[in-house]
């Protein structure tokens, strides 16, 4: 007879990180923030220009002081 998805493979290798003391939890990510990425005549390659919020990437834009802007979400320590 076959085994239940309770008794196969898996829980075997469940079982033994438990017993390494894995407790399955993933480990806590840094906390994140949305930057804004953009060229800009000093650097026409895209590049970090500042945090959201902080920067408005409309007004950029529309000032043609950036462009080929998009909204990142990345790790807001440095």
């Amino acid at each position: 007879m076959g085994k239940g998805y309770g008794e196969g493979p898996a829980a075997e290798e469940r079982y033994e990180a438990l017993e390494r003391g894995e407790n399955g939890v993933a480990p806590e990510r840094p906390p994140e923030r949305l930057g804004v990425h953009g060229s800009t005549p000093a650097d026409p390659a895209k590049h970090f220009i500042g945090w959201l919020g902080e920067v408005d990437p409309d007004a950029l834009f529309a000032s043609g002081k950036a462009w080929g802007i998009s909204i990142v979400r990345r790790s807001a320590e440095p």
